[in-house]
């Protein structure tokens, strides 16, 4: 039992049966009074009320903190029958812990008639409190669905790789990457097709591999890589399949058989045109219907074309001067020269990165300058120009060509020896014997065709020095004055004489290499052939006539050639002419056209 204690010097102290009953008594009394004539309660002494409250708060805070009793409302003490007890004031809450305080008063008190407005007082409290401890919690993660769907994603992840290790041990090799530039496989010898396999692979023999429409290969396989280069260029316009068969990873497993397709694109030509304005090059699809312009001067005497370049000899009162530009007649740049004067015969060597021309001092004596020496230099126009040397000196020289696909030259000085000058190495000039003429050296087999001094033709083997004699042609239409080798065959300019010895007629005979000969193109006397020249693949042949020599008056420069020149252009596969284009010197030739 607590009692209500009111200080010393104040009332006795009263039990809670005697200050319920007590204001019973007073609430009776007040019910019976008249509002008006209710007399103030006088405040009970703030110090019984105070310490009460501190007894019982001493007993909330010694209670254990995991305790949670239901609230009740705090009971009200009631004064004696005529006296108004004033009410305590009513605790704030700061935080959840005073919050869930018990209440100061015993639950067996009697009810306050003002209970209710302190309940509904209490309840607001208890939800802002309620509403405190909710954001004071850690918060609970805001979207579990992303979470459940990056589980979700991963899962299937992981199956997915699971079954394509599994398909990996049911399946062979597969082309991972493919190399292979196009553009360029249908200008040079010597292009690749690099397929990349998605693993390392046991050795590829040669055949396994194969190119569909056929063309020459060999192979260099090594690790994940099969690179299939050609010996010769490719056709234009053709789809071409490459295959390598029953390939097996290095690991063992399964075979399969890797494969791609790739299209070469559509053939273009460089013909150089000479008016009596400006001479002008001009680049032309096999139509003839795309002539465009790229370079022009009023004297070109010379020019050739690699996959990326144009070098152009032109001619200026001072002497010759040599160009290189690129394909569009821009960035244009020149190579220095030797000393002032002339060049003629200008060739390049794409593998070699090479141009070669013959050259003459502009002054010339009996005792000083040079006079048609064999110079090579660098595209690029670095280093000095070269002058080839025979024993020690430099030599004259009345024939020469670049082997393709290299930097070698096969040249006859003025003394009729044959020789080879490798100009990548320093061995030098190597005799390769008399000849009296150099008809052609053809791609991709280092083989030359030369006519040696007892005017006999043979097909020279520049590897090793040896020799066979160049089979007749079936039908055979008489000795070849030009040999042009191209992949697959030759192209052979002969000429028709009657009894008297006298020309009738001239001919560009396509010779297999089997022998089986048709002619090409025939022209009557009074017209003269002046070259004929392969595209780099041997699909195409480009014939360059002189028409109506009597009344085609000859050009002023320093290889002086008919005004008039016109090309034809032929499909050496079908025999059928394309079409026939105004000018000369097709950049599929070797070197210019002589007369």
């Amino acid at each position: 039992m607590s009692t209500e204690d009111h200080g010393a010097g104040e009332q006795p102290p009263r039990t809670r049966a005697e200050a319920r009953a007590a204001r019973e008594a007073a609430e009776r009394e007040a019910a019976e009074r008249e509002p008006a004539e209710r007399e103030p309660a006088k405040e009970p002494p703030r110090g019984s009320l105070s310490e009460e409250r501190s007894d019982e708060t001493k007993r909330v805070e010694r209670a254990p903190a995991s305790r949670n009793p239901e609230p009740t409302p705090p009971e009200i003490p009631r004064a004696p029958e005529g006296e108004r007890l004033r009410l305590p004031p009513v605790a704030q809450p700061v935080s959840s812990a005073a919050a869930a305080q018990p209440p100061l008063n015993d639950h067996d008190d009697a009810p306050d008639p003002t209970r209710g407005s302190l309940s509904e007082e209490r309840s607001d409290e208890t939800k802002r409190v309620e509403r405190a401890e909710g954001e004071s919690k850690p918060p609970a993660p805001k979207n579990r669905r992303f979470l459940y769907t990056i589980l979700a994603v991963v899962g299937v992840l992981v199956v997915v790789v699971a079954g394509l290790s599994v398909v990996s041990l049911f399946q062979g090799p597969r082309v991972s990457e493919v190399q292979v530039d196009a553009a360029e496989a249908i200008q040079v010898s010597g292009s690749r097709v690099i397929l990349t396999a998605n693993q390392s692979l046991q050795e590829i023999d040669e055949s396994q591999v194969s190119v569909e429409p056929a063309a020459p290969f060999t192979i260099d396989a090594a690790g994940r890589n099969v690179g299939i280069r050609f010996t010769v260029p490719l056709d234009d316009a053709t789809d071409y399949t490459v295959r390598v068969a029953g390939v097996t990873g290095e690991g063992g497993g399964p075979t399969s058989d890797l494969s791609t397709t790739f299209t070469t694109p559509a053939s273009e030509i460089f013909l150089l045109n000479r008016t009596d304005d400006d001479d002008s090059i001009f680049r032309t699809d096999l139509s003839g219907e795309k002539a465009v312009p790229v370079f022009a001067h009023p004297r070109i005497n010379d020019y050739r074309s690699t996959s990326t370049s144009l070098v152009v000899a032109v001619e200026d009162d001072d002497g010759s001067r040599i160009l290189v530009m690129d394909h569009e007649g821009e960035n244009v740049r020149e190579l220095p020269l030797p000393g002032d004067g002339f060049v003629s015969s200008v060739q390049v060597s794409e593998r070699g990165g090479l141009v070669g021309y013959t050259y003459s001092d502009k002054k010339i004596t009996e005792d000083s300058g040079r006079a048609s020496v064999l110079v090579t230099q660098l595209l690029s126009g670095e280093g000095e120009p070269q002058i080839i040397e025979v024993g020690g000196e430099e030599a004259s020289i009345a024939e020469w060509q670049f082997v393709p696909d290299s930097a070698a030259v096969l040249f006859i000085d003025f003394d009729g020896a044959l020789s080879l000058d490798d100009r990548s190495g320093d061995a030098g000039a190597q005799s390769m014997g008399l000849a009296a003429r150099l008809l052609g050296v053809s791609r991709g087999t280092y083989t030359a065709v030369v006519e040696r001094a007892d005017q006999t033709i043979v097909e020279l083997n520049l590897a090793d020095g040896a020799e066979t004699p160049l089979a007749a042609s079936d039908p055979d239409f008489g000795p070849a004055t030009e040999i042009t080798p191209f992949p697959g065959g030759t192209l052979r300019h002969v000429v028709a004489r009657d009894a008297g010895g006298l020309p009738t007629g001239q001919a560009t005979i396509r010779v297999d290499d089997e022998g089986v000969a048709e002619p090409l193109l025939e022209v009557e006397s009074g017209n003269a052939i002046l070259q004929a020249c392969a595209s780099p693949s041997g699909q195409y042949a480009a014939v360059t006539v002189a028409p109506n020599l009597a009344d085609n008056a000859y050009d002023n420069l320093l290889v002086p050639l008919p005004k008039t020149l016109e090309t034809h252009l032929f499909d050496l596969r079908s025999g059928e002419e394309l079409v026939a284009l105004t000018g000369f010197d097709a950049s599929w030739c070797q070197m210019a056209p002589s007369f």
